[in-house]
């Protein structure tokens, strides 16, 4: 892995470590402050609410500059979890931390993409996801343990301490200067007239709802549907991270090699996958290989995702990847915000994949309408050609 890419990875292993290792530690969390699993599970929201505002703060900076600024706001951040003396300072540092997130992924997606060769882009974004997908398997798991051992707190100021080594290694491995287009931030903005940018944005928002609907209690879940107890949490959680890592590096490969045709075929089969798990969440054998496959899928997505946003929005590249962070984290807070609905209007856990079918199915059908348009705005500028 080139230095460049590796020290963004570092950045996303950090930034995926606090994004998920919330759900861990959801009951912990809501003991402390005394507040009930959905309120908790808010707590996922409050962190996928922030707007691309930094992206817009950011969008005349040099790009190492801008980069160093936003992994000092995950510092920032953290640390104000760590030190939390409330539900409402923990919300509300959460919603800071998350200042720096899609602005981060935005950025750092387009200048992985540019540090490679043309026909291997989407593998760059893959391997600066790799930091996210080890933050499931090694963060997320250890942070879990650390906080079930040590209180929740711990978790965040080792998560704190991983922000500075990111830091460091964004200072002496990224280049000093990075090429950046030209452009007006008002004009960037015109890309959002374009149907097909939105659809992008629009399966994003699907697809990672459909994720958040269940995983954000997969701790209750698994301890009072499955059966585990929450040591043996840690270890399901290490595999959910494992398969993680197998779908970035899948998706990044054959998204360079079929781009649409492997993102439809991804979210028909995550649909495919939570339709078992509906059924297998009761064993823990079966659920725990569901957990795996469900894992390798839920990443294979988003590689594919990252580069169509930034090939259909070509002017734009930075804001565009941006907003399809953006768009992960609404999707994001709408699954937390769903499966908090589903279960504080008194359905059993177990009703919670069926949210996640019901995202992942809408997630399919908006990308075959934007496969089916594209293909015909092709044939027909073929056809004005000849």
């Amino acid at each position: 892995m080139p230095l460049p890419l590796l020290a963004l990875a570092v950045a996303a292993f950090g930034i995926g470590t606090t994004e998920f290792v919330i759900m861990g530690l959801l009951p912990n969390v809501a003991r402390d402050p005394g507040v009930t699993i959905p309120a908790a599970g808010m707590l996922v929201s409050g962190y996928a609410l922030g707007a691309p505002i930094l992206a817009i703060v950011t969008a005349k900076m040099p790009r190492k500059k801008a980069l160093m600024g936003l992994i000092a706001v995950f510092i920032v951040g953290n640390l104000l979890c760590a030190i939390a003396p409330n539900y409402w300072v923990l919300m509300g540092a959460r919603i800071v931390t998350t200042f720096c997130h899609g602005a981060f992924f935005g950025i750092g997606s387009v200048v992985a993409a540019d540090l490679v060769a043309p026909n291997r882009r989407a593998q760059a974004i893959a391997l600066m996801f790799t930091g996210l997908t080890l933050a499931n398997v090694l963060g997320v798991p250890l942070g879990t343990a650390l906080g079930q051992a040590a209180g929740w707190r711990a978790t965040f100021w080792v998560v704190t301490l991983i922000g500075l080594v990111a830091a460091d290694a964004l200072q002496v491995c990224l280049p000093k200067h990075i090429e950046m287009r030209e452009t007006s931030i008002l004009r960037e903005f015109d890309v959002l007239k374009n149907p097909q940018v939105l659809m992008v944005l629009g399966i994003s928002v699907l697809a990672s709802a459909s994720l958040f609907s269940v995983f954000t209690y997969i701790t209750p879940i698994l301890e009072d549907v499955t059966g585990f107890s929450p040591h043996a949490v840690t270890y399901v959680l290490l595999l959910f991270g494992l398969g993680l890592t197998v779908g970035s590096t899948l998706g990044g490969k054959l998204a360079d090699w079929k781009l649409l045709r492997s993102l439809l075929s991804f979210l028909i089969a995550i649909v495919v996958i939570l339709t078992i798990f509906a059924g297998t969440m009761h064993e823990p054998v079966s659920a725990s290989i569901t957990i795996f496959l469900w894992g390798v899928l839920a990443f294979a997505i988003v590689p594919p995702l990252q580069i169509l946003i930034v090939n259909r929005a070509s002017d734009a590249p930075n804001l565009a990847s941006t907003l399809n962070q953006g768009a992960f984290n609404l999707g994001n807070a709408t699954g937390a915000w769903l499966g908090g609905c589903v279960i504080s209007a008194g359905a059993p856990l177990t009703a919670l994949p069926w949210v996640g079918i019901g995202m992942a199915a809408c997630s399919f059908a908006l990308t075959l309408l934007s496969a089916t348009l594209d293909k015909r705005a092709r044939r027909l500028s073929i056809g004005q050609a000849a």
